[in-house]
């Protein structure tokens, strides 16, 4: 039935009925039942975060995958920034519509449909069926490797497969307390970055740590360090019993040395726990000035010394844009660019596209060859606007800023 509302319980059953490779075709027949929908494909990002991969449905030979496509200044790239349907002629007499496939602020790809005639109604559906397609991806890809293979537009090492691995498989997250986005910029030679969050009821848990050496080394010291955090984490530790773990692990492991930050953000509050294990400082947006946080430095985690790490306190504020990098972010060719004022002139945007900026401009100075990896995490602390508000943390318990 054209026009017809999307039956997503049926929609849903088709896709868990289909094998897992075939999420496309099942929103494309679906589309194509109820839409008259002619060409239907779905273009994904790259592990990179440059180029779009376009998956067609099968047996659709109006959308060739062809080459990746280069996302800057792409129309693709306009959808994915504004997060807004984009609507066009198609040049055959019908409407070429473009619809961003995001999931809880992850921006997972876009979905591409070719329509003879598109009303209100129809626009609908199509964004209807992106939602769904935006869950049935994040389901499907546990089962296949498809995904994965087509996000890797070039070569990739195995110390950079490692590295990918550690990472969560959402770069960005919406909740209604904060939003956050990351984004990894490996090096020539891979430098072992990574990042890490992960949300409970009551608590936001971030992390950012840098292993110390490069290529498969420093991507097993990764793995190593990921590994005992998430354990301690997944074990109910706060972040100074986290490093503590931590930094056992690589002590007993005689494994080497690595910089941390690990923070602990309490929903309700706003009340932020650091630990800071020899790792580049983060820096503030607050009332439209960019400062660095005055913590304590501790020793970074396996250095074989009596090491005592210190629990730190940060009072988040609505509004407040929190900034955690790596040193690739700061070393060489990337030191010319002035981070504060990157930081500043993107406070009105999205972090996904903060995140996309910074990475951009350091990318940029290096002339597209870091010698070490590039990494930063951006929180925007919201409150909890969904609930009323209770009694604040006493300011003089804070450490850090106040």
């Amino acid at each position: 039935m054209k026009g017809g509302d999307l039956e997503l319980g049926e929609l849903l059953a088709a896709a868990e009925a289909a094998p897992p490779g075939e999420s496309v075709e099942v929103v494309a027949h679906d589309l194509q039942k109820r839409l008259g929908a002619e060409a239907v494909s779905f273009l994904f990002v790259d592990l990179v975060g440059q180029r779009l991969v376009r998956l067609a449905a099968t047996g659709d030979t109006a959308a060739d995958p062809g080459e990746p496509i280069d996302l800057q200044g792409s129309v693709y790239d306009s959808v994915l920034q504004s997060q807004r349907q984009n609507v066009e002629p198609d040049g055959q007499g019908g409407r070429r519509v473009i619809t961003p496939v995001t999931n809880r602020g992850d921006c997972i790809g876009v979905l591409e449909v070719s329509l003879q005639s598109a009303d209100d109604t129809v626009l609908r559906q199509v964004r209807h069926a992106a939602h769904a397609l935006a869950y049935i991806i994040v389901t499907d890809r546990r089962f296949t490797d498809l995904y994965h293979q087509g996000r890797r537009t070039t070569e990739t090492s195995l110390a950079a497969e490692i590295q990918h691995q550690l990472l969560p498989s959402a770069s960005c997250c919406e909740a209604d307390q904060f939003t956050l986005a990351a984004g990894l910029v490996p090096a020539d030679d891979i430098g072992g970055d990574t990042y890490d969050y992960t949300l409970d009821r009551d608590t936001l848990h971030l992390s950012i740590t840098d292993a110390m050496g490069h290529d498969t080394n420093s991507a097993l010291l990764a793995s190593l360090l990921v590994g005992a955090l998430r354990r301690a984490r997944r074990s109910g530790c706060d972040a100074l019993k986290q490093a503590r773990h931590a930094h056992e692990a690589l002590l007993s492991h005689s494994r080497g040395l690595a910089t941390g930050q690990l923070l602990c953000v309490d929903l309700a509050t706003g009340l932020c726990e650091l630990v800071n294990a020899g790792h580049p400082r983060p820096l503030l947006l607050r009332d439209n000035a960019v400062e660095e946080v005055r913590l304590a430095v501790n020793l970074p985690f396996g250095v074989a010394a009596p090491t005592t790490y210190r629990l730190q306190k940060l009072l988040l504020r609505p509004g407040d844009r929190l900034v955690l990098l790596t040193d690739g972010m700061q070393e060489r060719g990337a030191a010319a660019v002035d981070l504060a004022s990157v930081i500043h002139d993107t406070r009105a945007l999205h972090p996904r596209e903060a995140v996309r900026t910074l990475t951009a401009a350091v990318l940029d100075a290096c002339h597209g060859n870091l010698k070490d990896d590039a990494t930063v995490l951006i929180l925007d602390w919201h409150s909890n606007r969904s609930r009323p508000a209770g009694p604040s943390p006493d300011p003089a318990a804070m450490m850090a800023y106040s």
